[in-house]
């Protein structure tokens, strides 16, 4: 995670049946507009076409429950809290939770949804806090901003434009929920960088003295690690955040996306990222976390682990040995051929005997990198044509297969999928160490470490001067 915000990763999420790994988080809603002595940032008839406008109420003529989205009426109107003033309804727990079974694709009964939703509200509480706290820094997040996340969010999953907002729409989620989450991120990240003014610029001394330490600890284990931090109100009263980390971790194992329901519940600022804390030494983990991951296979759910502060519940997504990690970094190139309907492979369609037939003689054409990402833009760059650099041991086993051997400027065969056919090419490989650190990404590290130390006590200070007013735990 980065304070040069673009609203990133997970925190733009999509949902899982159009393909992305990121997550639809319900923020606060624009009843802040409550607030009158506050700066409400305006939207105008323009943004209001492509991001909705940005004031609008959160509600939905499908305003129903989270898992059987059936009307709830007059019930979805109750109090559950106030908080500094401003009041959180049944409507926006219900919004969460129908966000959360939306963006997950997992079926979920009643019962857990009943087992979400203290902490739903929790979540909604800190949210409604950390946007007062922007506003009353006359912090603005304009609707351009907001216009171009929901737009960058639509390329990314390879949608025509207002894709989102008819996909949102039909699953019976507001747009303005979006909206709010997208503004609430982007205007915290602002706050934090207030607060961190200079402390955000690493020294040359401060990378140097990280690269010292970590040149002592070569040989010794570091893990790539995803977490979900949900904090503790009351220590002597834990039952209800244990019932909760219990059950997400049900979810998680059943198949939910851990960067969704991280960017949705994790407490940690990791959440922007999917609760991603990318390469961690075992003396930046908490001991117990430590015990936890040294005996965790990869890609396995943790049980609850308790730590200071609440629980945690963590995924190991790659082990290796500080200063040695050797691999094969690829520069590929790819054209994507788009089917107009998914594919049945017991009936294709007229358009995708075509598509393969174009796929199969481009294979035939393309002998060079620029002629493969000429293709793909011809056939409207429904994909990048440079997917970045790919480390060749993190992919799947069947892609390793079909890359590993293939010869410099030489395509794959036609790569069919459900939404289309794809061609790759390797323009070039190298060997290279990825335990290396460079000067920049021992700077994020540091500056993620203070930018998480940071908003924890400022969140802190936040309850710490609040006023809520609990009035209902939960509605039935």
């Amino acid at each position: 995670m980065r304070l040069s915000l673009s609203v990133t990763g997970s925190a733009l999420a999509l949902v899982v049946a159009l393909g992305s790994v990121t997550s639809l988080i319900a923020a606060p809603s624009a009843q802040a507009a409550n607030l009158r002595h506050h700066h409400q940032p305006q939207t105008t008839q323009d943004d209001a076409d492509t991001a909705a406008p940005a004031q609008e109420e959160t509600s939905t003529a499908k305003d129903s429950d989270a898992t059987q989205l059936e009307p709830l009426g007059n019930k979805q109107d109750t109090i559950i809290a106030v908080i500094n003033g401003q009041p959180l309804t049944q409507r926006d727990v219900d919004n969460r939770g129908r966000l959360f079974v939306l963006s997950t694709g997992l079926p979920l009964s009643e019962d857990i949804m009943q087992r979400l939703r203290p902490q739903i509200i929790r979540q909604l509480i800190d949210e409604r806090l950390r946007t007062q706290e922007i506003l009353s820094r006359h912090i603005n997040v304009s609707p351009e901003q907001i216009a171009e996340a929901i737009s960058n969010i639509e390329r990314r999953n390879g949608m025509e434009p207002n894709t989102l907002r008819n996909r949102l729409a039909q699953d019976g989620v507001s747009l303005t929920t979006l909206i709010d989450q997208i503004r609430v991120q982007i205007g915290w990240m602002q706050v934090l960088r207030q607060e961190l003014g200079a402390k955000a610029r690493m020294t040359s001394l401060e990378i140097a003295q990280r690269q010292e330490a970590l040149s002592r600890q070569q040989g010794r284990p570091e893990y790539l690690i995803s977490e979900i931090f949900v904090p503790v109100a009351d220590p002597r009263h834990s039952e209800n955040e244990l019932k909760f980390t219990e059950t997400i971790i049900q979810e998680l194992r059943r198949g939910a996306p851990f960067p969704i329901v991280a960017a949705q519940f994790s407490q940690a600022q990791s959440a922007l990222d999917g609760g991603s804390m990318g390469w961690v030494q075992e003396d930046s983990l908490d001991p117990e976390v430590v015990a936890m991951v040294r005996q965790m296979p990869e890609d396995a759910i943790s049980n609850p682990i308790k730590v200071a502060g609440g629980y945690v519940i963590a995924t190991v997504l790659g082990k290796r040995i500080i200063g040695h990690q050797p691999g094969t970094l690829l520069d590929a190139r790819q054209a994507f051929l788009p089917f107009s309907t998914p594919l049945n492979p017991q009936a294709p369609t007229d358009q995708q005997r075509q598509t393969l037939e174009k796929a199969v003689r481009l294979t035939q054409t393309a002998h060079s990198c620029d002629e493969l990402a000429a293709a793909n833009k011809q056939f409207g760059e429904v994909r990048p044509s440079n997917p970045g650099e790919l480390q060749l041991e993190r992919l799947n086993p069947q892609m390793q297969q079909i890359l590993s051997g293939l010869p410099i400027g030489r395509p794959t065969r036609p790569l069919v999928s459900q939404e289309g056919i794809d061609i790759l090419m390797v323009c070039g490989k190298k060997t290279k160490n990825f335990a290396d650190r460079s000067p920049s990404e021992i700077a994020d590290q540091l500056l993620n470490e203070r930018v998480e130390q940071t908003a924890r006590q400022l969140d802190r200070d936040l309850h710490r001067r609040a006023v809520i007013d609990m009035r209902v735990a939960t509605a039935p």
